[in-house]
């Protein structure tokens, strides 16, 4: 849900997952070899780094899942649980081949995306939402008819964590040791550098495909954002299991990240222009972030409230729900104008909002919602998300560290877009930062 440019008649780069942690900091060379097939790409990533972050990634995701437990339960500890265990091996791996058969299903629209290599326009199945509707009736279907045990699912949630690394890791070494070379996908070349890690890492090709499969769209959306939603169903059935863990504040948190999650697969062709998406290859440290990082930490604090209960009054819940639904409505309002004032900015709905002209030619919006706040829909995304980390209470910071986390990369990427905009426009985004000072939240910041 996140935008990744300022508001303009032509430039559009979304990015709508703000807690990926594909962030590697790579920069795309303009070289003459990428129409050849090659892309040069500078890393500031060392092999220490990498190292750390690969290693210390699943043991700081099950530490954090394991504070959301009682002390005396911790798993990292010895007092319960198992980190590992060949059921759950076989759980990520049949839901993995269940999103590749039904990334099959004949619905959905097929879209145009990226420039590929061969100077032909990569193409894209666009049928998230379905394969999501289908996913979450088949896991309702087995609950109901008793052959699965939504509990015996959330039991074994360290060893999910497990498995989902070891998958990553043969994924990641499939990737490596056999690279899908096609005439599309460009293969990629570190500056400076041959290194194997940062190649197995970072990745070495931008586009890999299976076939049909765009192997970073289908990790992205099927393995990252359905699993998140995966997980959020499976932790409600467990507390409905549980009885006593059901609550108004687990009920809240998972109808937020289910709007939330629903609203990215309607506009699932807005993937196809993040910054993760076009710019940078695929390797482990992305498809290791798809496995675990998006449907386990972002479902902290389900899992936090599924472990903790957190009983809320019901006036308290409308204050929460209104923070909510408010940023939604930001979020979904500017990206709206923006969008709009991008295809046509002389449609005569814009006509009472005001631009300044940029040197380059185009038209800045600096009233409306750009008017209010620079970026007002990445204003809109945290709202969303402090909101459904309220439920969870002040008992503990676990539950608020995806929100954080999301803030962090979101002031960041507001830095990173400032930074492109005012060698783009110059003095044009000068006086836009004049008449608009505030950056993410009006008054404040």
């Amino acid at each position: 849900m996140v935008l990744d440019e300022f508001i303009n008649a032509r430039t559009h780069d979304q990015e709508h997952q703000p807690h990926r942690i594909g962030s590697h900091t790579l920069k795309l060379k303009d070289d003459d070899d990428e129409g050849k097939g090659v892309v040069q790409v500078h890393s500031k990533w060392n092999n220490i780094h990498l190292s750390l972050v690969c290693v210390l990634l699943g043991v700081s995701l099950i530490a954090l899942l394991d504070c959301c437990r009682s002390s005396s339960d911790w798993v990292l500890l010895g007092s319960g649980g198992s980190v590992w265990d060949w059921t759950s091996v076989s759980v990520v791996l049949l839901f993995t081949v269940l999103q590749v058969a039904l990334y099959h299903l004949p619905v959905g629209q097929v879209t145009e995306g990226k420039m590929g290599c061969n100077g032909k326009r990569l193409k894209y199945k666009l049928n998230g939402l379905y394969v999501f509707l289908l996913s979450a009736a088949l896991l309702s279907a087995l609950w109901f008819g008793g052959v699965l045990r939504a509990g015996a699912v959330t039991d074994r949630i360290f060893s999910l964590v497990s498995a989902g690394m070891a998958v990553s890791l043969l994924l990641s070494l499939a990737l490596y040791l056999r690279p899908i070379n096609t005439h599309a996908s460009a293969q990629v070349h570190y500056h400076n550098t041959a290194d194997p890690l940062l190649r197995f890492i970072l990745g070495q090709n931008m586009d890999p495909r299976l076939g049909i499969i765009d192997v970073k769209h289908f990790l992205m959306v099927r393995i990252g954002f359905i699993g998140w939603a995966m997980m959020d169903l499976n932790y409600l059935l467990t507390a409905i299991e549980m009885k006593t863990s059901l609550s108004l504040s687990l009920l809240l948190v998972v109808i937020f990240h289910l709007i939330y999650i629903l609203d990215f697969l309607i506009d699932e062709g807005s993937v196809l222009t993040t910054k993760e998406f076009t710019e940078e290859p695929i390797g482990f440290i992305m498809i290791l972030g798809e496995f675990i990082w998006i449907p386990f930490f972002s479902s902290l604090p389900v899992y936090f409230l599924l472990q903790r209960p957190n009983q809320i009054h019901f006036l308290s819940a409308v204050p929460i729900c209104l923070l909510f639904g408010v940023g939604f409505l930001i979020y979904y309002l500017s990206n709206e104008q923006k969008d709009g004032f991008r295809r046509n900015p002389d449609d005569p709905a814009y006509a009472g909002l005001h631009t300044i002209r940029s040197p380059s030619g185009r038209r800045l919006l600096v009233s409306g919602w750009f008017g209010w706040v620079r970026h007002p829909n990445y204003l809109g995304d945290i709202m969303m998300m402090f909101a459904w980390c309220l439920p969870c209470g002040f008992s503990s910071i676990v539950p608020y560290l995806p929100a954080l986390q999301c803030f962090h990369l979101l002031r960041q990427r507001a830095n990173e877009i400032e930074d492109s905009c005012l060698k783009k426009h110059g003095d044009a985004w000068r006086e836009y930062c004049r008449r608009v000072p505030y950056k993410l939240v009006p008054y404040v910041y």
